[in-house]
């Protein structure tokens, strides 16, 4: 049993400010929350956080972790006028370029610097159409490694090899799946990493892809983890080799649900936010990649009515993503405030309860112990009525201090419990043999 004792308790939604609390934590779970609860529990471990802040854990909603040694990519990039080319140029030789270790360092380096920046929880959508079988394990052993909870799926493609290679990112997705499973069942290790059932985008799966995908979604009762509608390219692909509208298509094959985790969105019709509200499933907002990529701004964000936060693999820090988000929509004009942007950061963790069958997000008995610490002072009060305000205009990630996930420091006093510096160090090694790969493929 841990106990943080006397805590300044902060929840974004219903949002609320309690200070000096303790907060009782027992097998991941929160057992209590009170003012002096330590002298009830004598055995307990007792941590004083002395009026630090805690809240609930932050998660990332839309990450890409194969893309962690892509930093400062030195590789030989041809120029890319349009999205279209970007993906060709960059990305999609990434990912052919990426094997077992090269996968495995940029998944763990991803997750130690999401903890690091605050993050309990990444939602992962994983790419390598070379290193297909057993990927996604070696992603889960770098989350594991690093103690951060999350989910990830294999981007189901036709793009490189046609049916076969979308056979083989289906078939990975659903062995995926079913590893979890058992390993749920076992239970030998911490339920950290769950599965969505993955693809690319609409324009690179065919309609025998989404028969498939379909099946396995029926087979797993995993969700769909998919980009859509990232450039208008997406679009006028479906209605000119389908005749249908984005979203339309993939629900004919029944793969809109309340699992369901839709990347970008910004060019969907009306019909299609329709369908995506009335399924109940999540739209994920990545507002520096949309800026990066120069592909436009949602304008109709303010119409769905589940929105999360991600990043689409520029790191995981999502306070400088509410940040982006918040201002890139006031420099549209748009009419919301930070309260709406701190909501759909705080729906992540609705994200994680849908997947993991358990309760998040909530500094509450009953709730998974996956908590963000932080050592903010402000010169302003910080209240109920004005977090949101706190987030857009002074918190950041170098005011993170403890990160616990599961009801177990992973971060503490801004320290790993394990030395990184050889990971680096192995990761700037790895990456030279990876960039070369990448112009070999040229």
């Amino acid at each position: 049993m841990l106990i943080l004792k006397n805590a300044t308790a902060v929840q974004l939604e219903p949002a609320f400010v309690k200070e000096g609390l303790d907060i009782v934590i027992e097998k991941g779970m929160i057992k209590e929350i009170g003012s002096n609860l330590h002298s009830k529990y004598a055995n307990a471990r007792i941590r004083d956080l002395k009026g630090k802040l805690v809240m609930p854990g932050i998660v990332c909603s839309h990450n890409h972790f194969y893309s962690g040694l892509a930093r400062g990519i030195m590789a030989d990039i041809k120029p890319s006028p349009d999205f279209i080319s970007i993906l060709k140029n960059l990305w999609w030789r990434l990912d052919k370029a990426l094997d077992e270790e090269s996968l495995y360092i940029s998944g763990l380096i991803c997750s130690l610097e999401a903890i690091k920046s605050g993050c309990t929880s990444v939602i992962d959508h994983h790419a390598s159409p070379y290193y297909i079988k057993g990927s996604l394990n070696t992603l889960r052993k770098g989350f594991l490694k690093a103690g951060l909870r999350g989910m990830t799926c294999f981007e189901t493609t036709d793009r490189n090899r046609g049916l076969d290679e979308m056979a083989e990112g289906v078939e990975e997705n659903v062995r995926f799946a079913q590893l979890i499973d058992a390993a749920k069942e076992k239970g030998d290790e911490p339920y950290l990493v769950e599965a969505h059932i993955g693809a690319h985008a609409p324009f690179t799966v065919s309609n025998e892809g989404l028969t498939l995908l379909s099946d396995a979604i029926k087979t797993t009762g995993r969700g769909l983890h998919i980009h859509v509608a990232e450039d208008r390219y997406d679009v006028t692909h479906s209605h000119h080799h389908y005749d249908q509208d984005v979203i339309e298509r993939l629900d004919d094959y029944g793969l809109i649900n309340h699992k369901s985790l839709l990347a970008h969105g910004l060019f969907l019709s009306e019909k299609d936010i329709a369908i995506v509200n009335k399924k109940d499933a999540f739209l994920v907002h990545n507002a520096r990649s949309n800026m990066n990529n120069a592909i436009g701004y949602n304008e109709k964000l303010g119409r769905f009515k589940n929105v999360a936060l991600g990043t689409d693999g520029i790191g995981a820090d999502m306070f400088e993503e509410l940040k982006f988000a918040f201002f890139k929509h006031r420099d549209s004009g748009g009419p919301m405030w930070p309260d709406s942007f701190l909501k759909h950061l705080h729906n992540g963790n609705e994200l994680l309860a849908r997947n993991f069958s358990a309760k998040f997000g909530q500094l509450a008995p009953g709730n998974k112990a996956d908590l963000t610490i932080l050592d903010y002072v402000s010169p302003t009060p910080l209240m109920a009525e004005n977090i949101a305000g706190h987030f857009a205009f002074g918190l950041n990630a170098s005011n993170v201090s403890s990160v616990i996930v599961e009801g177990e420091f992973v971060y503490e006093d801004r320290e790993f419990p394990f030395d990184v510096t050889e990971i680096y160090t192995q990761a700037r090694k790895v990456v030279a043999r990876l960039w070369k790969a990448m112009d070999d493929l040229k």
